[in-house]
C-alpha cells in the first residue's frame, strides 16, 4: 500500500496517446505516420555546433550560471522584433521565454483557470493543450468547426456571465491536428465574436512559418493585443531538443506568468538561449527556413499522390497548405482507433484522431504526419494502410507491393 494520497488533479493527468504510440513505432520496421516530429534532417547541427563554441569562448560562466526568469535579454529583444514584423504590436518586456511552448501552456492553465471556469477549444483541438490544462480542473467548451476553424457564432454562444468563459484556445495556422489554416475573413470574425462574447484567446502558433506557396494572414494577436495571449516556439524552425518557446503577454497578465514560470522552473536553460540567439541573431531563419519548406512541399506532394491511389473510396481529406499533417476521415464502418493494432502488425503507424476531441470524439478521423518518411516511404505507408483498410472493409485486394 502507498504511503503517498494524490490530489485529485492527479486523476485528471493521463498518459500522452501520442507518446505511447511512439514507443511501438520505435520497431523495426514500422513507417510512423503518427509523431508530430519535425524531419531530423532540418536541423541545423553546423550551426548550432559553432554557436555553440562562440557562447563558451565569448561568455562561458555567464551561460553556465542561473538567468533571469524572464529570458534572455537579447532574445527577447529578437522576438518582440519578429513578431513586429507580422503585425503585432509588441514590446520585449512582453515576451516570457518557456522551455517550450508546452510550457507556455501549462503557465495559462495555472493562471488562468480555476476548478469549474469554461475553458473553450476548437473541434478537434491539440491534444497537448487538452493534457495542459486539464489538471486545472475547467470544465471544456468544443466550439463548433469547420474547415476555416472556429464558428463565430459559435463563439458568441459561449458563456461570458460569472464565472466566464476563460479564453478560447485557438490554432490558426496548420493547425495540430487537422492541418487547417484559418483564412482572413475567419480571422476577422473570430475576433469580432471574441470581443462580443468577451472571451479572450490563446493563440498557439508553432507552426505559421512551414507555409508552402504564400504566408498566412497576420495573427489574431495584431488585431485585439490587450485581449490575445500569443505564444511561439523554435521547435519546428530550429530543434524540438532545445526545447524554447515563448509567451507574449497583455502587460496586466505578464506579471504572473511570470511568476508562475518562477516556480516551475526558475529559468529556461540560459545556455540554450544564448546558443539560439547567437544562431538567430543575423537573419540566419531567413536562410533556413525556406530549405524546411521546401522539403516539407516535396513530402506534401507525396501524400496527396499517396491518398489518391491507395486510400479506398470514401476516404476524406483536405490537402494542408503547410505545416506537418494531413486530417483523414476515414470511410463508414473504420473506427480508427481499433485498427490501429492492425496496422502497425502491417507495418505502419497512425494517430487516431479520438483524443484531440474535448468532447464527442468522431471514432473515423486519423491524423497523418508526413515530414519524417521520404516520398518513397510515405507512398510504401499509405500503401499499406490502404490495404488494412480495404481488408477491413472486405475488399478483394492483393497485399501492396513493397
Amino acid at each position: 500500500m502507498s504511503c503517498f494520497t494524490q490530489a485529485a488533479r492527479a486523476a485528471r493527468m493521463n498518459p500522452s496517446i501520442l507518446r505511447e504510440i511512439l514507443k511501438v513505432t520505435d520497431r523495426p520496421g514500422v513507417l510512423s505516420l503518427a509523431g508530430g516530429l519535425p524531419s531530423p534532417h532540418t536541423f541545423p547541427v553546423e550551426a548550432m555546433r559553432e554557436a555553440t563554441a562562440k557562447v563558451l569562448a565569448d561568455a562561458p560562466r555567464e551561460a553556465l550560471q542561473y538567468a533571469a526568469s524572464e529570458g534572455f535579454g537579447p532574445l527577447r529583444d529578437w522576438v518582440a522584433a519578429h513578431l513586429r514584423g507580422m503585425g503585432l504590436k509588441v514590446e520585449a518586456h512582453q515576451v516570457l521565454i518557456t522551455t517550450g511552448s508546452q510550457q507556455g501552456l501549462d503557465l495559462v492553465g495555472k493562471v488562468l483557470v480555476d476548478s469549474g471556469a469554461p475553458v473553450a477549444v476548437e473541434t478537434p483541438t491539440y491534444l497537448g493543450a487538452l493534457q495542459a490544462f486539464s489538471p486545472f480542473e475547467p470544465l471544456f467548451t468544443s466550439v463548433a468547426s469547420d474547415l476555416d476553424g472556429p464558428l463565430p457564432d459559435a463563439i458568441r454562444a459561449l458563456p461570458h456571465d460569472a464565472p466566464g468563459t476563460r479564453f478560447l484556445y485557438v490554432l490558426p495556422n496548420f493547425q495540430n491536428p487537422t492541418g487547417r489554416l484559418m483564412p482572413e475573413a475567419r480571422r476577422q470574425a473570430v475576433i469580432a465574436a471574441a470581443q462580443a462574447a468577451r472571451v479572450p484567446l490563446v493563440e498557439d502558433n508553432p507552426y505559421g512559418d512551414l507555409w508552402f506557396d504564400a504566408p498566412p494572414p497576420p495573427p489574431l494577436a495584431a488585431r485585439w493585443p490587450e485581449g490575445v495571449v500569443y505564444m511561439g516556439s523554435f521547435s519546428k524552425v530550429l530543434a524540438p531538443g532545445l526545447r524554447l518557446g515563448y509567451v507574449v503577454a497583455p502587460p496586466e497578465l505578464f506579471p504572473k506568468l511570470l511568476q508562475a514560470k518562477q516556480a516551475a522552473d526558475l529559468h529556461t536553460p540560459g545556455f540554450n538561449q544564448r546558443v539560439v540567439y547567437e544562431v538567430i541573431k543575423d537573419g540566419f531563419l531567413d536562410r533556413h527556413v525556406p530549405t524546411i519548406r521546401a522539403l516539407y512541399k516535396t513530402q506534401r506532394d507525396a501524400m496527396v499522390q499517396a491518398l489518391a491511389q491507395h486510400m479506398p473510396a470514401g476516404t476524406e481529406w483536405r490537402v494542408p497548405q503547410g505545416g506537418m499533417f494531413f486530417w483523414l476521415r476515414l470511410p463508414e464502418g473504420c473506427p480508427a482507433l481499433a485498427l490501429l493494432p492492425q496496422a502497425v502488425a502491417a507495418g505502419v503507424a497512425y494517430v487516431p484522431g479520438e483524443p484531440f476531441y474535448a468532447h464527442a470524439p468522431d471514432s473515423r478521423t486519423v491524423r497523418l504526419s508526413f515530414v519524417t518518411l521520404t516520398p518513397a516511404q510515405i507512398d510504401e505507408a499509405v500503401a499499406l494502410l490502404g490495404h488494412v483498410l480495404r481488408r477491413h472493409l472486405n475488399e478483394d485486394l492483393q497485399a501492396p507491393t513493397p
